[in-house]
């Protein structure tokens, strides 16, 4: 039976209606307005982009009679900002790192709050920024911090046209929450959202979801007017765009790497992330280091447990071939291993020992 030429005409009408409101990226800078200047800087307490929109940065700098051994350039997660690392930006400042980090755009007070800028604009903006602190810092290792969707800029920025150059990279409940590992369902409704109403904003209230056992820095966040409450359709997008690009990046990270993850992370589950540490080249699984903390939820880095990841941190950019501190990368071969994956085999071999001598946790509490 032949469809109707009304029901036709109807179904070429909702399909030109999704067309017309597809989804929306943030514009591009206005680009430099002195011509003879570098294409993009540093000065002081701004980042400028190579397209002329400036970005609010912070730093932490060690003590004064505390030499800096390595440079950290972090980016934050989703609807946050820089000021995700007022906690532990001193902390590893510290431990004898110096500490930068800048608001990405789109979010805190960087231009055009709110709108998804594109995941070409956010990974050419973190390997210009590396490339300024490695020309700021010529003779200390730079090593790219990334959490939750920092994370995920930093991955698909190394698989990229430009990729940015570091001594290594510290991935952070990095979020490859990717269509791939996504149900059906899923999928379909953020298709369908985002061209049917992408400017519609949504909040997380009613999901149930916790992202810290920190809860006086949870309720901080709900009072800060500059974290992102209600997000739009298209940003969500545009955000699983880029974890998609994320975890397709894996294979071809062969960077040295340390990557962490909460056992009680409530927002990226744990399939993605185990198959973002299956998916790493298995040439450099002795430089590329997993730790799993078994009281660790999403934010890493602000959690109850946070100076003890903060550790693990510090000592890594030390010295990349010693134990972690904590003891959690024997806990995260346990729990690869019980999920079907591979751990890499000096791990794996001394996995049952250290895991005991852990008390099979990798947190103070336990």
């Amino acid at each position: 039976m032949t469809r109707s030429r009304p029901t036709r005409l109807l179904l070429c009408c909702l399909l030109l209606a999704l067309g017309a409101c597809a989804p929306r990226l943030a514009p591009p800078g206005p680009g430099l307005q002195n011509p003879e200047s570098p294409v993009a800087q540093i000065s002081g307490d701004r980042f400028v982009t190579a397209d002329g929109l400036t970005l609010p940065l912070r730093s932490w700098e060690p003590p004064a009679d505390k030499a800096p051994h390595g440079v950290i350039l972090a980016l934050h997660g989703f609807n946050d900002y820089s000021e995700a690392f007022s906690l532990p930006g001193p902390a590893l400042a510290q431990a004898g790192l110096l500490v930068y980090a800048y608001d990405q755009r789109g979010f805190g007070t960087a231009p055009h709050t709110g709108l998804w800028a594109g995941i070409d604009r956010l990974t050419g903006d973190l390997s210009d920024a590396a490339a300024l602190l490695q020309e700021r810092h010529p003779d200390l290792p730079l090593f790219l911090l990334g959490e939750s969707m920092g994370g995920a800029v930093v991955l698909a920025a190394l698989a990229g046209a430009n990729p940015p150059q570091a001594e290594g990279v510290i991935l952070a409940a990095p979020a490859v929450w990717a269509r791939s590992t996504m149900p059906f369902s899923q999928r379909a409704a953020l298709w369908l959202g985002a061209r049917l109403f992408p400017w519609a904003r949504f909040s997380g209230s009613g999901l149930g979801i916790q992202a810290s056992d920190n809860i006086e820095m949870l309720r901080g966040l709900g009072r800060d007017p500059l974290f992102i409450k209600k997000t739009r359709v298209d940003a969500i997008y545009g955000l699983v765009n880029l974890m998609d690009a994320a975890l397709q990046a894996a294979p071809s990270i062969d960077q040295d790497a340390l990557l962490l993850y909460g056992e009680r992370d409530e927002v990226v589950p744990a399939e993605p992330t185990y198959a973002l540490w299956r998916s790493l080249p298995p040439e450099a699984a002795a430089r590329q280091r997993r730790a799993l903390y078994a009281e660790g939820w999403h934010m890493l880095l602000r959690d109850l447990q946070a100076g003890v990841v903060i550790d693990d941190i510090a000592a890594w950019t030390r010295d990349r071939q010693a134990p972690l501190p904590s003891q959690a990368e024997a806990y995260a071969a346990a729990a690869l291993a019980k999920d079907g994956g591979t751990a890499d085999p000096e791990t794996e071999n001394a996995t049952e020992n250290e895991t005991a001598a852990a008390g099979g946790c990798a947190a103070p509490a336990c």
